[in-house]
């Protein structure tokens, strides 16, 4: 009796273990425009159902006000790059003011795949552009000790800045200045917080934050949560959430190669 008993408990316990297999999950990034995008590649291979949908809106801070911060970007002979928002508006005020962008140039960005976004701006092989090898504000930092300490760094923001960049300058006693090119807003994704994903991937700390406000009683509950980039993942951790997923990992240098190894991963435990 006392064997059986035992017995059932272990299946009671095995059952609570079970994994619980993965079927939606919201991408907090706009739909991808091409139809032949990985994250379609994605859906197929795990038959997941993937919903996109920004958790927070870009705005561009207009030229005039732009101008009201008094920061010749001329002055300056490098830039530091931390997200493709920064990288946007930063040519889209050069382009409105018709700034003339020396060759010389140097541009400094967090991970190689903000600094392959350049290309869409500049002839990326006739420039100068560096990234950290591990997508880590220690990591760009290293590279950018390589450096002239002489250079001027210009720092593009957003209006929720993200200090540990411009902490890590203010150690290392480097010249720069930053400039706010750019503010966020909250979207309203209430909808697809209702269709209770299992998993949600974070791509800014903005994100993070635009959670709390659409949601304030949110609980995790067993939602999976997923994360790009060292900032991200501190935000996601800072607010008390329990993370599954950081990207980019070791051969897999974007979230939708590290979005497949996790969901092979999670799909074996069954």
């Amino acid at each position: 009796m006392a064997k059986a008993i035992k017995n059932k408990e272990a299946k009671s316990a095995t059952k609570k273990l079970a994994v619980k297999p993965i079927e939606r999950v919201l991408i907090a990034q706009p739909r991808p425009e091409s139809e032949k995008s990985p994250y379609f590649e994605l859906e197929k291979k795990h038959n997941v159902m993937l919903d996109f949908q920004p958790f927070i809106l870009v705005e561009g801070l207009p030229a005039k006000d732009f101008r009201k911060q008094k920061v010749e970007i001329t002055d300056y002979t490098a830039v530091i790059f931390n997200s493709r928002n920064a990288i946007d508006h930063f040519f889209r005020i050069c382009d409105e003011l018709r700034i003339k962008i020396s060759p010389d140039m140097k541009y400094f960005c967090i991970a190689e795949t903000i600094a392959l976004y350049l290309q869409r701006f500049i002839v990326y092989r006739k420039r100068k552009i560096f990234y950290g090898e591990d997508g880590t504000v220690n990591k760009m930092l290293e590279v950018i000790a390589k450096h002239k300490s002489k250079e001027r760094y210009l720092v593009p923001v957003n209006d929720i800045c993200r200090n540990e960049i411009l902490e890590c300058l203010n150690k290392n006693n480097l010249q720069y200045a930053e400039v706010m090119l750019y503010k966020t807003v909250v979207n309203d994704v209430k909808k697809e917080l209702s269709l209770h994903p299992d998993m949600i991937v974070f791509f800014t700390p903005g994100g993070v934050k635009s959670l709390f406000e659409n949601d304030p009683e949110f609980k995790q509950n067993g939602t999976l949560i997923g994360a790009f980039g060292p900032i991200t993942t501190k935000a996601v951790e800072d607010a008390g959430l329990e993370l599954h997923l950081k990207a980019p990992l070791p051969g897999a240098p974007s979230m939708v190669a590290a979005l497949d190894q996790f969901l092979s991963s999670h799909a074996a435990k069954k």
